[in-house]
């Protein structure tokens, strides 16, 4: 069960260091200590349902993605996850590549929205 709390975490943490949030900053923002962050994400303390909640509308991903490390999975066509099973690892890692692209360019456009 610890396993799964540290990985909650480093969830927590990856996508917080995507949108470029300190990590006190986002501790202010859900009202916390930024030590209880900081054991949020090593995996020492289990955040309660509301914090998981808030963290996941700050951070912009769903529980689903904290949890069990799906984003959007239910967005995503049958097809395409086909696809990508089908793909060698070299073709996956260049797909990977490409949507880590489209998500930096993505996040400029959401840390704009949010600044308004």
């Amino acid at each position: 069960m610890d396993v799964q709390y540290k990985s909650i975490g480093k969830r927590i943490k990856l996508r917080r260091k995507e949108l470029n949030i300190k990590q006190n900053e986002l501790a202010e923002k859900l009202n916390i200590s930024n030590n209880h962050l900081s054991s949020v994400e090593n995996g020492r303390e289990k955040p309660s349902l509301e914090l998981l909640l808030n963290i996941c509308e700050l951070l912009n991903v769903t529980p689903d993605y904290l949890l069990l490390g799906n984003m959007h999975t239910n967005d995503i066509s049958q097809d395409i996850l086909t696809g990508l099973r089908l793909c060698a690892e070299e073709d996956v890692l260049l797909i990977r590549n490409m949507i880590e692209l489209l998500i930096k360019r993505n996040h400029k456009d959401w840390n704009n929205r949010n600044l308004l």
